[in-house]
């Protein structure tokens, strides 16, 4: 069966960090575009930051640069989005997802697979 899971949020103060992983089953991750989502309660969902598959060229939002890193360990089928210095507003629920992608580019969707998510919760 082939899933992404998600896991390391929790709750942190404002400055802190946090590393998101993205665990690949069932399919060949190196292949796969993962794009790291965020919802928070009320908002529409938005892209944070991507990886494309084969190129490994990386994306962020605007409202991230700088301060979030994705990478990949294909060995290990995970991808990671460290999150530094963050503020209140990063407060949400972030999922990864992916789809077979070989273009240098991120697709902006539809994504094949989806995790479950995991809580980032930035309060003192």
């Amino acid at each position: 069966q082939s899933q992404l899971v998600e896991s390391g949020g929790g709750l942190v103060q404002p400055g802190g960090s946090l590393r998101l992983s993205c665990a690949a089953s069932g399919i060949a991750l190196q292949n796969y575009a993962i794009q790291w989502f965020r919802q928070a309660p009320g908002k529409e969902r938005e892209g944070v930051s991507c990886i494309s598959g084969r190129h490994d060229s990386t994306y962020y939002a605007d409202s991230v640069k700088g301060r979030f890193s994705i990478s990949r360990d294909n060995a290990k089928s995970t991808v990671y989005l460290q999150l530094n210095s963050l503020k209140p507003e990063d407060t949400a629920v972030y999922y990864c997802a992916g789809v077979e992608w070989y273009d240098s580019i991120c697709p902006t969707g539809p994504y094949e697979y989806w995790g479950q998510g995991t809580q980032v919760t930035v309060s003192s």
